[in-house]
């Protein structure tokens, strides 16, 4: 049980590095898409994690996320978030600015959509494809969201459902109306120029007071019905 949950650290950990460099090559391919060329001259229209990675975001918030229960650290667990190094985009080069802003900003959540209908897509094919395949799969994913020791998980199902699970917080997490999350960029451009100026004086550890306690509320309350709504797909997948 021990080991399970260690091996399901280590895949978390290296799924979310994986999954903020996806979603920050995305926001660097749509931006260059768009006409700005800053952040592609930069590099960043790549997959590497090597040019995505915030040691803080991506490296220590996110390892004493997953890893804090292995120390001790019971209160730091469950939250699977961090971010890596913002795109540079510079918004004079779009055409037209705010249109362009909030492609390139949807870019990101995008990615990690596309990236759980990947996942959920592998499951299903796996219940069709295999011997017994649905109780395996569906054994797999509740065990790989809730150890309990009852079943052997198959590696790839956690795989898929822990990717699942890192991309749907993601999701969720960026689109927060909380600077500077990619949330924020939306609304900010949806707002009338006045009710900008104050907009832009939050931030600081008013936004990691807001991101830490509003955000995590409210990311538990998407996550559920979000993996309710996986989990009715893979029980109902195959019947008449």
């Amino acid at each position: 049980m021990q080991s399970f949950s260690f091996v399901k650290a280590i895949f978390e950990f290296v799924l979310l590095i994986f999954s903020l460099s996806v979603h920050e090559c995305c926001h660097a391919w749509m931006a260059s898409r768009l006409g700005d060329q800053t952040a592609r001259l930069q590099g960043r229209v790549t997959l590497n994690p090597m040019y995505h990675v915030d040691l803080i975001g991506t490296l220590l918030f996110p390892a004493i996320m997953i890893f804090g229960p292995f120390l001790g650290l019971s209160m730091f667990g469950g939250m699977l978030v961090g971010w890596a190094k913002p795109t540079p985009i510079i918004s004079r080069n779009f055409q037209k600015i705010r249109r362009d802003e909030n492609l390139v900003t949807l870019a990101g959540p995008a990615s990690n959509l596309l990236i759980v209908a990947v996942a959920l897509a592998i499951l299903v094919v796996l219940s069709l494809a295999i011997p017994h395949g649905q109780d395996v799969v569906v054994g797999s994913f509740i065990e790989a969201l809730a150890p309990a020791g009852e079943v052997i998980p198959q590696p790839l199902v956690v795989l898929c459902t822990l990717a699942i699970l890192i991309n749907l917080s993601l999701f969720f997490f960026n689109l927060l109306p909380i600077p500077p999350l990619d949330g924020s960029h939306l609304l900010r451009n949806a707002l009338p120029y006045p009710a900008v100026q104050q907009y832009d004086k939050i931030g600081g550890i008013f936004s990691w007071l807001l991101m830490i306690f509003v955000g995590g509320f409210i990311l538990r309350l998407l996550i559920s019905p979000a993996l309710g709504a996986v989990y009715f797909v893979l029980t109902h997948v195959g019947r008449p």
